[in-house]
């Protein structure tokens, strides 16, 4: 890179220090007080409110703060020391000692270490990320996990829970594709007795049976004859073993809807629980909102315009009406990288975004071409300009294009075709 790093950078008004792992851009800084979960009538905070209200009895916790350490949010969890999530080039970190959590599972340890046994931890998340319209680099999640005591008594207790929600379920419209609690790819973890992972992962998938019930039936008009349709898929995951994904049958396709599984023991011994088992799940308020709403563009969410926020009211899951749909403008970018060096496709997507924010509806690279005789490496990457809000002018793409193109000039030395 040719621009020099700042010694300190200002993260909800306080300085940290800066390292060769600093990468922690201007557009996420920006984003860190909004938390969109929290904004009455906003349809994040809707969907929050709803998953609350079907877990009453669970703490409800929503202002952690982002900031965490590598530790929480990979070694806690047994994340591998060469899982890909831990790179710059996936995370934005303040130094080699801070980052922005990359989920809400980054807090579970300690919430689990202050005696919290049934709880849901919904806040926003950061990841790098591609420019289009299903993936923003700030997201929202909500975490729900449940734990008991290893004994008798804890597994009564989910008996107990697990019958009630068997009368339920079979009362209501909803058909059900399954899979095994445990099998030879999905297994019991070591340390655990079979038979209590069989309880809590029966347990965990009549909780999230219900759930999506409770946010899909009304929603797709189930009845008897057309019910709806939820199926469990086995998944892998580092934080839990045996591992489910849920997908839910919506408007004529298969969605996947959350990841969860048994919680691992080390997660739990590291928490100083280690007397207790349990379950938890995650989900991407995002995505299940873009389909209660039909919201076509996850680049609205963060939308101040009145034509968009007045559609929404608290408590209420109203279908999105489009009030616009502006041209789209698309401008090429084509470079030759400094002999040696490599650009990472998020770098220049953080970048951009740093320059025309969310006026940038996608970004692709087009044309990646090593010289045979000079061996340099040419990019190109379209990038397409429209305003969800606004007619975009020529002149005013041509003008953030060249923006861009100075600032790459700038931070990465390439020389422009």
């Amino acid at each position: 890179m040719s621009t020099q790093r700042p010694s300190h950078v200002t993260v909800l008004g306080e300085q940290y220090p800066t390292d060769h792992m600093t990468n922690i851009s201007p557009t996420i800084v920006s984003k860190l007080p909004l938390k969109l979960h929290t904004q009455p009538s906003h349809p994040l905070s809707t969907l929050r409110a709803l998953i609350e209200s079907h877990f009453p009895t669970y703490a409800h916790l929503s202002t952690l703060s982002p900031l965490v350490t590598p530790y929480q949010n990979f070694d806690l969890l047994s994340f591998p020391a060469d899982h890909p999530g831990r790179s710059v080039t996936d995370s934005y970190y303040i130094n080699k000692d801070l980052m922005l959590r990359t989920h809400t599972s980054a807090h579970e340890v300690d919430v689990f270490g202050r005696g919290e046994t049934k709880w849901l931890l919904s806040a926003d998340v950061y990841r790098r990320d591609e420019i289009d319209g299903s993936h923003y680099p700030v997201f929202h999640q909500t975490e729900g996990a449940r734990i008991v005591s290893a004994n008798a008594t804890g597994m009564k207790e989910l008996e107990e829970d697990s019958e009630r929600l068997i009368a339920h379920l079979e009362r209501s419209n909803i058909e059900i594709e399954d899979v095994p609690h445990l099998s030879p790819t999905n297994p019991c973890q070591p340390a655990h007795d079979p038979k209590h992972t069989e309880l809590i992962a029966k347990n965990l998938k009549l909780s999230l049976n219900s759930l999506m019930l409770h946010l899909f039936g009304g929603r797709v008009g189930a009845t008897a004859g057309n019910p709806l349709k939820v199926r469990w898929i086995e998944a892998t995951f580092p934080w839990t073993t045996p591992s489910f994904e849920v997908e839910v049958f919506f408007r004529g396709k298969w969605l996947e809807i959350l990841g969860c599984g048994v919680v691992r023991q080390a997660t739990l011994d590291n928490a100083n629980v280690p007397d207790k088992l349990g379950w938890a799940f995650g989900l991407g308020l995002e995505r299940i909102a873009m389909i209660l709403y039909s919201i076509p563009d996850i680049r609205l969410f963060w939308s101040r315009d009145p034509r968009f926020l007045s559609q929404f009211k608290e408590g209420e899951i109203t279908t999105f009406k489009p009030y616009s749909k502006y041209p789209a403008c698309f401008k090429d970018v084509s470079f030759w990288l400094p002999q040696g060096e490599t650009l990472h496709e998020n770098d220049f997507c953080d970048l951009v975004r740093d320059v025309a924010g969310d006026v940038v509806e996608d970004v692709k690279l087009i044309d990646n071409f090593v010289h045979p005789k000079t061996n340099r490496t040419s990019l190109c990457y379209r990038v397409n300009y429209r305003s969800m809000d606004r007619s975009l002018s020529n002149d005013e793409a041509n003008s953030l294009n060249t923006q861009v193109v100075s600032c790459l000039q700038d931070r990465f030395g390439v020389e422009i075709r």
